[in-house]
């Protein structure tokens, strides 16, 4: 496995020191796989849902990498909805669809439909205000440290190309000084403070709010994960005021929390082997999402080496060495959708509900809004176990995004 390691670290850090912001952003969920690098319309950055304050409306943000929609593509936000974390019993999909004149149409469930130029800062509401959609330029609000993080994988890199060796659950075993030296480079750029490299980057967003009763039918916790997918050849072009749910074509992205499919999936094998993973894993329905529990397991056992203590990840099983010691992390994050709680319009939480074992008790929505910073929380959870402990020095993006105002988003950088 080591050698397998090498390779991989190796190879992120030389996306990471990639040129151009497309390529730099690669391990977030940018330019995943080859599917999307040759079609950026298709590619979704980061998804984003959290609840408005008064609790009635659930607010919603995919972002595209190419800039720009597609006229061939759906671009759809499935909501699942329950009574416990983990188990929903109803699923509303809000499928969205842009012409060559950039008219968006938007279908969500049976009844909600609106159609328009939705490139104005107000959007465009359906006639009985329950939907509402923008779609257009916006500032990305995703932020981090890349060239960092690249900085923290080549001491990484290093110490594995030195013979460390790996425990039988897979996690390295990096003495004090190597792991306080990743930590440390994390936290900075070029050894001075940190730096954002992805500061002015500009995506194409599709920004969705909707009336709370149209997508919490089977309960108030809601698990969300957006998609696009080609529009099958059986659809009709836009409907103008058709209320009929379109039939959804085959998926192409997907992405639920930040990070899981482009940084979990695959990384540990040879390019090609890992490009074909993840382009299973992309398109893969979601009752064969547990197919890449081994996956995903393999490779956490690396970031839980990033403190020089193995075993400390959430929800890692510290009594044993084998693989299955990152058994239930894997099967939690294998179910890549994000989970926000509806009974609550106090968002300030990454994966709050995620973290509580019953969400419906948590007084936070969790989701994720524009203002997270999630690839830390999300780190820190796989390396330290706790909510911080890994922090690249970047605490927000370098523009001022909302969680109240629509569209929410910034507009783009001159």
């Amino acid at each position: 496995m080591t050698t397998s390691l090498i390779k991989t670290i190796g190879s992120c850090a030389f996306a990471l020191a990639g040129l151009s912001p497309a390529l730099s952003a690669r391990c977030s969920d940018h330019l995943d796989t080859p599917t999307v690098i040759a079609d950026p319309a298709a590619d979704i950055g980061d998804l984003y849902a959290w609840m408005s304050p008064d609790g009635k409306r659930l607010n919603l943000v995919m972002d595209i990498v190419g800039r720009e929609f597609s006229d061939k593509l759906q671009y759809v936000f499935s909501i699942d909805s329950g009574k416990r974390f983990g188990k929903t019993t109803s699923t509303t999909t809000i499928v969205c669809r842009f012409d060559t004149a950039k008219t968006v149409e938007c279908q969500g469930g049976d009844a909600d439909h609106v159609r328009g130029d939705a490139g104005k800062d107000g959007g465009i509401t359906s006639a009985d205000g329950r939907l509402r959609v923008f779609a257009g330029l916006r500032d990305d609000p995703f932020f981090n440290n890349v060239k960092g993080t690249r900085e923290a994988y080549d001491v990484a890199f290093a110490a594995l190309k030195s013979g460390v060796a790996s425990d039988a659950a897979g996690c390295p075993q990096f003495d004090a000084t190597t792991a306080s030296r990743i930590l440390d480079r994390w936290h900075h750029t070029s050894g001075g403070p940190a730096r954002d490299f992805l500061a002015g980057w500009t995506a194409a967003a599709l920004v969705v709010s909707v009336d709370i009763r149209a997508v919490n039918r089977g309960g108030p916790l809601l698990a969300i994960w957006s998609s696009t997918r080609a529009t099958p050849a059986s659809e009709p072009a836009l409907r103008t005021g058709a209320k009929r749910h379109p039939a959804l074509g085959a998926p192409i992205d997907r992405v639920g929390r930040t990070l899981t499919g482009n940084a979990l999936i695959g990384p540990l094998d040879p390019e090609e082997v890992s490009d074909r993973r993840k382009e299973q894993y992309n398109r893969a329905a979601q009752s064969d999402w547990p197919q890449f529990v081994a996956d995903i397991r393999r490779t956490l056992g690396l970031y839980d080496a990033f403190d020089g203590v193995c075993g400390n990840q959430r929800l890692a099983n510290r009594r044993t060495h084998a693989p299955r010691r990152y058994e239930a992390m894997a099967r939690l994050l294998v179910d890549d959708r994000l989970w926000v709680n509806s009974a609550t319009g106090a968002c300030t939480r990454y994966m709050a509900v995620e973290l509580n074992a019953n969400g419906t008790k948590n007084a936070d929505c969790g989701g994720r809004t524009p203002n997270y910073d999630a690839i830390d929380v999300y780190r820190s959870l796989l390396v330290t176990g706790q909510e911080r402990g890994v922090d690249d020095g970047v605490d927000r993006d370098d523009r001022t995004h909302s969680s109240t105002e629509f569209p929410f988003l910034a507009a783009p950088s001159p």
